[in-house]
Parts: C-alpha cells; structure tokens; sequence
C-alpha cells in the first residue's frame, strides 16, 4: 500500500504500535473494503449535523432488530445477527462475525457478492476486522416474526444460515433467540463542499431519550490511510472532539437490550414469592 508512507498515514497510526500497525496492515490488505467511523458526543449532535450541511429532513428511517439469547451469547461469541426494516417494503439482514483473520476466509467465500469482509476504523487506533453474511426479504416479514408468526431462520437465506450454525455457540438454534428491538434509525448520506468522498450520518434513539449519532465514510483497501487523514481533517475542520468517548451502535444497543431485561426479570421472582406467601 503505497499511501502507508504518506504523511497522512503516520498520523492516523501513530496511536498503534509496531505489531498493531502490522496487523491493521495485514487487515486492510485482505478485506474488501474500509470504513472509518467516529461517534459525536450527545450535547454536539445538532451543532456538528448544522456545520457540515447534513439535512435531517432527507434522513431515511429504518427499524433495526437484534437477534441474541436473554444472556446474550452470541454477542460474546463475536457473532451478531441483524435485521433492518427501509423505505420501499423491503427489508436487509446481515449475520456478521468480528473480529476474523481476513486471510484465513475461504476464498471462495469472499467471491460471493453477498458476503463483505471489512474494517472498521476509529479513533485513538481502534480497528476490527468483520465478515458479514447479507441478505433481502420483504419488509412485512420481519413484522411478521415480531408477532410471532414466521420463524426467525426464514428471514435469512440458506448460505447465511449456514454460516450462523458455522459460528454460533454450541447448541443455539437460530429460531430460539430473541428479537430485541426495534430501535429507530436515521440515516442520511451527504457530500460536503470541501470533501471528495460521501459521508453517511446514522443517528439511532432509544425510547429513554438517549441517542448516537455516528459519521463515517467507506473506501477501498489501498486508500485507506489517506481517507483516514482527509476524514480525520475534515470532522477536525467542524468541531467534531475525536478523542471524546466512542459508543458504538451495536455496543449499546446490545447494554441497553440487557438493561430493560433486568427488571422484568426482578418482577418475576417478586411474583413468584408472592404466590408462595399466598
């Protein structure tokens, strides 16, 4: 790669060591594609959206659902099974798992139009390398496994299924997790004046007023430390705090999920020591 020994990229890797950088390196070099992401802190949300011309009014709503056990064990195992609600009666589901060795994916798997390996990138150093299964269905399929009346495994393809049962924990059938959600999402894709690539804005609200927003753009592996620099300007440029805490989307939906879990499970050994006393 020759953009490594730019200016750019010493500045984005001077946060890793030797090893690290070897390994970021050796991620970007065998992955599809790269996409570097940073989240705004909640009190400079509307101010940095305003600055860099990102118009709410064109953002796209989505639902986005989570399919885990109570305990969540696949989200421990590193595998996350998602699936979106869009515009236009259709909807998108993805079964991902992070971190991988890019190098060591069949190859003939990475062939697969349907199948993404990619890094993400955020700041301080922070980098994952994830293969995603992808996958469509109509968007009422998904309604219809939230009330019970499809099975979760027929939201998703035969080649994504097989990559489930590849990865998930022993013994935890597809059809036997949870839907958690849906979590409301918008996203909006923008192109600033001063930039050369598009950004994406994805702000997802849970119902206890709490939100993230995250901004991030994609490019191809051989591009990806000059990006990181021309990114990293241009959020610098708006104001954007980059050594402010990350939160990332999945993260916390997957604490919040876990949360709301809690009380409903104290309510029900308060009733069930109610009908002892009783």
């Amino acid at each position: 790669m020759a953009t490594s020994t730019t200016p750019g990229a010493a500045k984005v890797a001077q946060n890793l060591s030797v090893a690290e950088t070897k390994k970021l390196l050796h991620q970007i070099k065998n992955s599809k594609s790269v996409e570097i992401k940073v989240s705004v802190p909640t009190g400079e949300h509307q101010r940095v959206t305003l600055s860099m011309g990102i118009d709410p009014v064109e953002a796209q709503a989505r639902h986005v659902f989570f399919f885990d056990t109570p305990d969540h064990a696949l989200n421990r195992a590193g595998l996350i099974v998602r699936a979106r609600r869009i515009p236009g009666g259709v909807a998108d589901t993805v079964v991902k798992l992070r971190p991988v060795d890019p190098a060591g994916i069949d190859a003939e798997l990475k062939r697969s139009d349907d199948f993404k390996v990619e890094v993400d990138a955020m700041p301080g150093g922070t980098f994952i390398c994830s293969a995603s299964y992808k996958g469509s269905v109509p968007s009422q399929d998904v309604v219809d496994v939230f009330h019970g009346m499809q099975t979760i495994r027929s939201l998703f393809s035969k080649e994504q299924r097989r990559f489930y049962d590849e990865h998930a924990p022993k013994g935890i059938d597809m059809n036997s997790l949870r839907m958690q959600g849906p979590i409301l999402a918008l996203r909006a894709k923008h192109k600033p004046k001063e930039y050369k690539r598009g950004i994406t804005a994805e702000l997802w609200l849970w119902n206890d007023g709490q939100h993230i927003l995250e901004i991030s753009t994609k490019c191809a592996p051989a591009d990806a430390f000059q990006t990181a620099a021309e990114f990293r300007t241009l959020l610098e440029g708006h104001g954007v705090d980059l050594f402010a805490k990350q939160e990332t989307k999945t993260r916390t939906a997957m604490e919040k999920f876990k949360a709301d879990l809690k009380p409903r499970r104290r309510a029900g050994k308060k009733g069930k020591s109610a009908r002892k006393r009783r």
